[in-house]
């Protein structure tokens, strides 16, 4: 069983290989853009050439190993791991989980961040019988490289997606200055009212009036 699904493998990663790994559409990178050099902090990387052949294939220049004043897309981390997913009766590993992870960034060649720090992260399981180490290590192997090449692809669909994003935003709207002639429509700032629309006087407070009294005539004989 364990020979079957290692062929399976096999056949699987040399059908990619003669057929050529290309992305499914074309990554839309911004015009003027120039040469790209591709590097990783990682030491004796392998996933910039997967990388490196996604962008070509989509137009770009690949700029040669330590160029400066070109836009750069760093591999910052890569990660790997195995994680035991199934035990047998004596309490061994039989499946794992091989868990690749990769940050990465893009920036111009002035340094202005194209795409921020990214984090993607990728699985597969495969069988690993305790009693056939060195065909697990194969088909471990086989795997790795499959998920560097996905792992590519992912990273440039990423950049991909986050350039589309930005370019489908609109920019605001900046307001005039001062002096500077409203457009038409627009209602300018700071206009009296209109002549015919007079401030109402406030109502007058009425004033009381005292009725006057007429003088009486005096009886006699005071």
């Amino acid at each position: 069983m364990t020979r079957i699904r290692l062929f399976a493998a096999a056949a699987l990663i040399l059908s990619l290989a003669g057929c050529g790994f290309h992305l499914r559409n074309q990554i839309a990178l911004p015009e003027g853009l120039g040469p790209v050099l591709v590097v990783s902090n990682v030491r004796y990387s392998q996933l910039t050439q997967p990388v490196e052949r996604g962008l070509q294939s989509s137009g770009a220049q690949i700029a040669p190993e330590g160029s400066k004043d070109v836009a750069t897309l760093r591999i910052v981390s890569e990660r790997w791991g195995d994680q035991p997913i199934a035990i047998d009766e004596l309490g061994r590993a039989q499946e794992y989980s091989l868990r690749y992870a990769a940050i990465f960034v893009f920036q111009t060649a002035d340094g202005t961040v194209l795409v921020p720090q990214q984090v993607v992260e990728l699985s597969r399981d495969y069988v690993s019988p305790p009693q056939n180490a060195t065909g697990t290590s194969t088909e471990r192997e086989i795997l790795a490289d499959e998920l560097r090449r996905e792992m590519a692809a992912s990273i440039l669909r990423r950049i991909d997606g986050v350039l589309r994003t930005r370019s489908l935003v609109v920019p605001p709207v900046a307001e005039p200055a001062d002096g500077a002639v409203p457009l038409e429509g627009s209602a300018p700032a700071d206009v009296p009212p209109p002549a015919d629309a007079a401030t109402p006087e406030p109502a007058a407070t009425p004033v009381e009036r005292s009725t006057p009294v007429e003088p009486t005539t005096p009886a006699d004989g005071t």
